[in-house]
């Protein structure tokens, strides 16, 4: 009794030392004084096939040339690296998550996830409440998270505009690639303002939602024709007419009208996913589709959309009328029917396991090469950054991974992270715990 005693004792010390110890601040980047080679790895290129004894030359971060050994010259005076036996490949992209957004999730204070005062938030920025120094993001990175889509929560219609990162920087500034990227629509059910019935508010059923989209986009549609009204009358000289007043809402919306910008939209069951899909098509949206996870019913008509799907969480239980595997197999089901797919964890806490969700998919059909695709090239085509990221060809940004094993393998352990040509501490909160109580 006395020596469990003792084990409580240290572990509740331990504990409180743990939680006394100031949070670990995300480490910059480490620039390189020159060229960086990384030498003897199994290269996954993604673009070109896989490179059994390849060199990868980072330099200015960009990478510079990338090839067979024998075949690319190492500069001189390059700073080299042994990856004999390991594996290379781009940075991964998680398509949706929260980082940045949250920190302690039953802590109120660190959560910043979402305007709950209305249904229709589309002038929120997630770029304005964005926390560069939350310690989730070194954790995420360490297992080669590179880059991620920070979304709001899914509790609104359309709770705000989405941001692309990348997981390092000096600041928020350094940090946001895009800042407004894209507007999440949210159709699953979720959104329904569905409390009691004493204080009932709309709207309350999946049509009033419908409705209620139908009619901010139409109000929209008017905000932009009196603009352009004005502007017309204005380019030709009259001066008497007043501007039009100005309504944050009814302008975040207007580049999404126009197709500049992509509509997200989140629907999990087939009927929702049918008439987001059906209503973003009477004003001319730029879609994007988002989890389908209950839709297999419809995968063919999906797939004849034409459109890319964001898929998970792969994790989800199938309904009663499903096949024990039917979330599971559903990446290799939309695959097979020539769909553009990407992997999102959906999470921030967990957002590191974003590969292992595409190793599952390939448990269940998904094949490789389209499993890594979808880590990597196909969001970066998603989200129009493809001529910068998501494969490892000269001229890219280095965003770079070398693991000692397959990177969608549990056992594999990151041993470095290149993100923009520079070497990425391999440092996180947990793994300062690790070190200072495992002494």
């Amino acid at each position: 009794m006395k020596t469990l005693k003792r084990i409580l004792a240290v572990l509740v010390l331990t504990a409180f030392a743990a939680a006394q110890k100031p949070a670990a601040k995300p480490a910059a980047a480490t620039p390189a004084s020159g060229p960086i080679a990384i030498v003897g790895g199994k290269l996954l290129t993604i673009s070109h096939g896989t490179i059994e004894n390849g060199v990868l030359v980072i330099d200015g971060g960009k990478i510079s040339a990338v090839g067979k050994a024998g075949e690319v010259k190492v500069p001189k005076g390059a700073l080299v690296i042994d990856a004999r036996g390991m594996t290379v490949y781009p940075g991964l992209i998680d398509s949706e998550n929260h980082l940045g957004l949250t920190e302690v999730s039953a802590d109120k204070m660190t959560n910043d996830l979402i305007e709950m005062s209305d249904e229709i938030m589309p002038h929120m920025h997630v770029a304005d409440a964005f926390h560069a120094e939350s310690s989730l993001i070194p954790v995420t990175r360490y297992n080669g998270i590179t880059n991620a889509v920070v979304a709001p929560d899914d509790k609104d219609t359309l709770p705000g505009q989405d941001a692309f990162i990348q997981l390092a920087g000096k600041n928020a500034n350094e940090m946001l690639l895009i800042r407004d990227l894209a507007l999440p629509m949210d159709f699953t059910g979720e959104q329904r303002r569905n409390e009691s019935f004493e204080k009932a508010k709309y709207p309350q059923t999946r049509e009033g939602m419908a409705a209620q989209l139908r009619q901010t986009f139409i109000s929209a549609q008017e905000y932009q024709q009196k603009w352009e009204d004005y502007r017309k009358t204005e380019a030709a000289g009259d001066k008497k007419k007043e501007a039009p007043k100005r309504d944050l809402k009814l302008e975040a919306l207007v580049p999404y009208l126009q197709g500049k910008k992509p509509v997200v939209i989140a629907a999990q069951e087939s009927n929702d996913v049918e008439t987001a899909v059906r209503l973003a098509n009477e004003f001319h949206l730029k879609v994007i589709l988002n989890r389908v996870s209950h839709s297999q019913e419809i995968l063919d008509e999906i797939a004849s959309w034409k459109l890319p799907v964001i898929v998970g969480p792969i994790y989800d239980e199938p309904k009663d009328d499903e096949r024990y595997d039917a979330v599971y197999s559903l990446p290799a089901q939309l695959a097979r029917r020539g769909v553009k797919i990407a992997f999102a964890s959906y999470d921030s806490h967990n957002a590191r396991n974003l590969p292992y969700a595409a190793g599952y998919a390939v448990a269940f059909g998904l094949p490789y090469d389209e499993a890594m695709k979808a880590l990597t090239l196909n969001p970066a085509e998603i989200w129009g950054v493809a001529d910068q990221l998501g494969s490892l060809d000269a001229g890219k940004v280095a965003n770079v991974v070398v693991a000692d094993g397959d990177p969608l393998d549990v056992k594999t352990d990151v041993k470095h992270v290149f993100i923009a040509g520079q070497a990425v501490p391999m440092v996180t909160k947990q793994t300062i715990l690790r070190d200072e109580y495992s002494r």
